[in-house]
């Protein structure tokens, strides 16, 4: 039966086929569980509905005919084109853009969305937006959990670029293994006779700090020693470096963008990095320090991130089930040696501080 005068809609659709409007709506726009719990039989029913009502020429109908629209989102709570911090998300972009084409998906980018002005996509009723891709890669720091939530309570497909919380559920993501590489750091300083080692940090509470965290304090543990910590501090005070000299610190790891500042606050203070302080550097910074320092520490898997983030999004998006294990995927950093770390000074060839500088 064809529909003569109007567009079809998802009620003759329903009609047709002998289902709910809810089935036929699960149909055209759910994905993973939510798609998966109509039967192949009804599914056919509402397939053959659309043929014969004309609704196929719906674009909801069009991205059913083969089952996806093979298109996929990029969603930034940041603005990256162009912005300062380019060159830090440019590999992120790059890794999904590469994937994508590997996979014979085409990406959309939202550029009107909510995220860049310090709002969630929850608050201003725009997670809906998202459906017009099958799925999404959510890249950014400033991300809201309670956006997480609701992507999982309507079954989207979905992958942050970084390790993400979200509360009531497990949020699909591709991170970097923070702790690991950070642990590794910390026992390379040890075995190069450190033990007095800080930990800089650049804020708290964000997964990726608290990973970095998470790392040293085992690393420290398991040698027997007291993990030493500053969060957030004011480096051009001189009270962090008169806080390292005052405990017997002998080797910083930091935070990535807190490292440049703190080797700088260090030489011009008279101190010199690495013989009197190591600094190992924690990932990559945001920012460009341009400075010409090869530093010693580990560099952040950005371009598999991006790709892996992809893959998972495609995972929830294929016919069979997804293992959960495969949704959440950490991924090993880069070590590097560097030159900015060096045997524990003997504590009688340490120079005296140039406090007045």
């Amino acid at each position: 039966m064809v529909v003569k005068g109007r567009r079809a809609t998802q009620a003759d659709v329903a009609r047709l086929a002998g289902v709910s409007q809810t089935t036929v709506s699960m149909v055209l726009n759910g994905t993973g569980v939510a798609q998966r719990r109509v039967s192949a039989e009804v599914r056919d029913k509402v397939l053959d509905a659309i043929a014969v009502t004309g609704y196929a020429a719906n674009p909801s109908a069009q991205r059913l005919a083969g089952g996806r629209s093979s298109i996929v989102g990029i969603y930034t709570y940041e603005p990256v084109f162009p912005h300062a911090a380019a060159d830090f998300y440019y590999p992120f972009m790059e890794g999904v853009e590469d994937e994508a084409e590997r996979s014979g998906v085409d990406l959309l980018m939202f550029t009107s969305m909510s995220g860049r002005v310090g709002k969630s996509l929850v608050s201003t009723g725009r997670v809906a937006r998202l459906r017009v891709a099958d799925g999404c890669v959510l890249l950014g720091r400033g991300s809201y959990p309670e956006d997480l939530t609701e992507l999982l309570r309507q079954d989207f497909p979905f992958a942050f670029v970084g390790r993400r919380e979200a509360p009531g559920g497990q949020a699909p993501y591709a991170a970097a293994a923070y702790g690991e590489a950070t642990g590794a750091v910390v026992e390379r300083l040890l075995a190069l006779g450190h033990r007095r080692i800080a930990l800089v940090n650049e804020f708290t509470g964000h997964e990726s700090i608290e990973d970095r965290a998470r790392g040293y304090r085992d690393a420290m543990s398991s040698a027997g020693l007291q993990p030493v910590t500053f969060d957030a501090p004011d480096l051009t005070s001189g009270q962090l470096l008169d806080a390292l000299e005052g405990g017997g610190v002998t080797a910083a790891v930091v935070t990535s963008d807190l490292a440049a500042p703190l080797r700088r606050a260090a030489l011009a203070r008279g101190l010199d990095v690495p013989r009197d302080l190591s600094i190992a550097r924690l990932g990559d910074p945001e920012r460009p320090d341009g400075e010409d320092v090869d530093w010693t520490g580990f560099l952040i898997p950005r371009w598999e991130m991006g790709a892996h983030a992809l893959r998972i999004v495609l995972r929830q998006l294929a016919a069979e089930p997804a293992d959960p294990d495969d949704l959440q995927v950490s991924i090993p950093c880069t070590l590097v040696d560097g030159a900015t770390v060096a045997p524990c000074p003997a504590p009688d060839t340490r120079p005296e501080p140039n406090r007045k500088a």
